[in-house]
């Protein structure tokens, strides 16, 4: 697929980008070569390959999903200006 300068300077316009006009040409023409590239990756055969995240194998370290209240409600309570009920109390905002 090729890039012409009209192309490049509507996404230019539709992207709020000033290019002068000077400028068109050769974006039009690197915007043409990395489409290239893109069709090229196209081309390679993928069947059979598992898709990945990383080049190495790794792994990520889990932890036990516990539920607990954390123990400290006392603590974090005292922090707040206003407390009810073991909740932070906030004013109504909604009428």
């Amino acid at each position: 697929m090729s890039v012409t300068p009209e192309t490049v300077r509507r996404i230019a316009r539709l992207a709020r980008i000033d290019t002068p006009e000077a400028a068109l040409a050769p974006l039009a023409a690197e915007l043409s070569a990395i489409i290239g590239w893109i069709e090229q990756l196209g081309e390679v055969d993928t069947d059979g390959v598992a898709p990945m995240t990383a080049v190495i194998p790794t792994h990520l370290a889990w932890r036990a999903d516990v539920v607990s209240d954390g123990g400290i409600a006392d603590a974090v309570l005292a922090n707040a200006p206003d407390a009810t009920s073991g909740f932070f109390a906030v004013p109504k905002v909604i009428e």
